[in-house]
């Protein structure tokens, strides 16, 4: 009995990965995200005064409200829609679902860098990769522009592919947009400058202990990943140390978690990320991680978007493999 409700709902989130690969995010539907980010902006220029502790409660506040409430409202939509009809409920859960992903957009994304990169164009793709970062592009060559690609692709791996998924399998639709709100907080308020550093605190670390297991369970399928795609020969990788050498990366990283998917693509690939970006002039230092036993270039962005179907792909089979050996080890509980 558990093991069919755990097998359905693996069958829900593969349907909804098969939309969002097929349909992606079309502009003429209403997106969630951009909701929850109106109702952020709103209250958080209502709450966000006061002193330090008053804005430290007051972001909490927003948090608690903004993601609790995402969770109810969906679960509710959700309610109603199945007491009309079940095929309502599911066609709805679908949509939700597929909206919390990112599987078509991030792989969309780096294509758009990498087709005018791959045709000289410089400019065209250093606006392109100013779509997905939020450092300056200005004057990037090829080598930085397939870094700060290449960085987007396995950090977002994570965020929007990864543990919507981990969430999703968890409690469904309710769940992974409740996630989608911690995320779209953190994006917002999370930051650890004069405006935010107080208000955006709760968000900030409710963003890094959703991710926290699933971005290692992420580097671990990367690893896989390219292992399969070297074994097979479809790409030449360096999986060979490179469980140890992200290990020993990834916490040097300023995210508790982004350095895990950045360090592993890097080792794998055999380049070096991290490094001197610009934001508005102004200069941020980050550790580097991997070692730059390759120039960074054009093939590595598609060497990283395939690094990241591989891991997805590989994230699914997870819950696969749980379910049958629960039900191998408790046939009578499952």
């Amino acid at each position: 009995m558990i093991s069919g409700v755990m097998y359905s709902g693996i069958v829900i989130v593969a349907l909804a990965i098969m939309m969002d690969l097929v349909i992606g995010d079309p502009r003429t539907l209403p997106h969630p995200v951009v909701l929850m980010g109106r109702v952020i902006s709103s209250y958080e220029r209502l709450w966000n005064r006061g002193t330090a502790q008053q804005r430290k409660l007051s972001g909490a506040f927003l948090t608690v409200t903004v993601v609790g409430g995402v969770w109810l409202i969906s679960w509710l939509f959700l309610v109603v829609l199945a007491r009309f009809h079940p095929g309502l409920a599911l066609i709805a859960e679908l949509w939700l679902l597929s909206t919390t992903l990112a599987i078509k957009g991030l792989g969309d994304a780096a294509r758009a860098v990498a087709e005018p990169l791959s045709k000289g164009d410089l400019p065209a793709a250093r606006q392109a990769l100013g779509m997905i970062v939020g450092r300056d592009t200005q004057g990037l060559d090829e080598a930085d522009i397939t870094r700060g690609t290449v960085e987007t692709v396995a950090e977002n791996t994570v965020d929007g592919i990864t543990v919507p998924l981990f969430f999703a399998l968890i409690g469904g639709a309710p769940l992974a947009l409740a996630y989608k709100a911690v995320n779209t907080l953190d994006s917002m308020v999370g930051y650890k400058d004069q405006r935010y550093a107080d208000f955006g605190f709760a968000s900030a670390k409710l963003d890094d202990v959703a991710n926290w297991i699933p971005a290692r369970l992420t580097a671990l399928c990367l690893w896989f990943a390219g292992l399969l795609l070297s074994v097979s020969g479809v790409l030449p990788l360096r999986w060979k140390g490179a469980l140890q050498g992200t290990c020993r990366d990834a916490p040097r990283h300023p995210s508790p978690n982004a350095g895990w998917p950045e360090a592993m693509v890097a080792r794998l690939l055999g380049v070096q990320l991290g490094g001197t970006n610009f934001y508005l002039g102004e200069a941020s230092h980050r550790a580097t991680l991997g070692e730059p036993l390759e120039p960074l270039r054009l093939v590595h962005i598609t060497a990283a978007v395939r690094l990241m179907h591989g891991a997805w792909l590989l994230f699914m089979l997870l819950p696969v493999v749980l379910v049958v050996g629960l039900s191998l080890i408790f046939p009578r509980l499952l």
